[in-house]
């Protein structure tokens, strides 16, 4: 996942998505050889060199300044998401030739403590990969309950909720509108990819998923961008039916992209009574759930 080529891959997928005549080119009367715009069209209409702008989607420009970054993104109608993605690729944080080994994160004692409290809201705490550090009762009961309550306390066995939405067919079946919902990770796992050029944690899984589901590759290779803070998500439990449940994404201050994320439901509502009656009915495995042990 090399910051260059991703660069490059990015700018070309917005190119071929963007038609002539949606910035004002007429059309020309012989065949185009390209279905989106051309470099030099794009350098034309953002006000940079053809020069400097194939240096930059070739990954050979040494810098690139911010308003020659957003005249880019303008002429490209990017999103706030993928502006910053574009300013993430285009300037990669430096680092050593050699990235060190990634070390296996950890929920930290007030953040597992607050889970535990949150006796009547589905909740769990995530890395920036999307590996589960921890979760309450409830939240293991409704995203994972044919996994062992204790899957994540030990790196080998933690669950990583990415790779579960594209090879845990039990997973996949729990979420209504799946194909949104497998878009909306893969667009959030290229932000952390942006900004984290040299996690070789995250490269691994990227790999993984690209060779073990083409669902994934092809929705890897569209380079969707996009953040997902809060929403809402349709759910079909095996064992409480059909809710519809509201989600903040909250991320940790201090920790190194850890951030916690929480299910309610709407007052009164059916799916409250759903929340409530899978509390009762996984009760007695409350006592095992150790994610939430100090």
């Amino acid at each position: 996942m090399g910051a260059s080529s991703e660069l490059g891959n990015f700018l070309k997928s917005r190119r071929a998505a963007l038609r002539p005549e949606e910035v004002g080119i007429a059309p020309h009367p012989t065949r185009r050889r390209v279905t989106g715009l051309r470099r030099e069209e794009l350098a034309m209409l953002a006000g940079v060199s053809i020069t400097h702008y194939t240096r930059l989607e070739q990954g050979r420009a040494v810098s690139a300044s911010d308003s020659v970054l957003e005249a880019i993104a303008r002429t490209l109608r990017l999103s706030d998401d993928e502006t910053a993605h574009l300013k993430d690729l285009a300037r990669p944080t430096a680092t050593s030739c050699r990235p060190a080994a990634p070390r296996a994160a950890q929920a930290g004692a007030s953040t597992r403590q607050l889970l535990a409290a949150m006796t009547d809201v589905p909740a769990l705490v995530m890395d920036r990969r999307n590996d589960v550090l921890a979760w309450n009762h409830l939240g293991h009961a409704l995203l994972a309950g044919h996994l062992a309550p204790e899957s994540p306390d030990t790196p080998a066995t933690r669950p990583n909720l990415t790779r579960m939405l594209f090879l845990d067919e039990q997973y996949r079946k729990l979420y209504t509108h799946r194909a949104e919902q497998a878009e909306l990770a893969v667009a959030a796992l290229r932000l952390v990819a942006g900004r984290h050029p040299d996690d070789r944690a995250l490269a691994g899984l990227v790999g993984q998923l690209t060779m073990k589901s083409d669902e994934f590759a092809t929705l890897w290779a569209r380079h969707p961008v996009r953040t997902c803070t809060s929403g809402v998500k349709h759910l079909r439990h095996p064992l409480v039916g059909a809710m519809e449940l509201s989600f903040e994404n909250l991320v940790i201050p201090g920790t190194s992209g850890q951030h916690l994320i929480a299910y309610t439901a709407e007052p009164a509502s059916p799916s409250e009574a759903a929340l409530r009656l899978l509390g009762s009915a996984t009760a007695p495995l409350a006592q095992h759930t150790t994610g939430l042990r100090h």
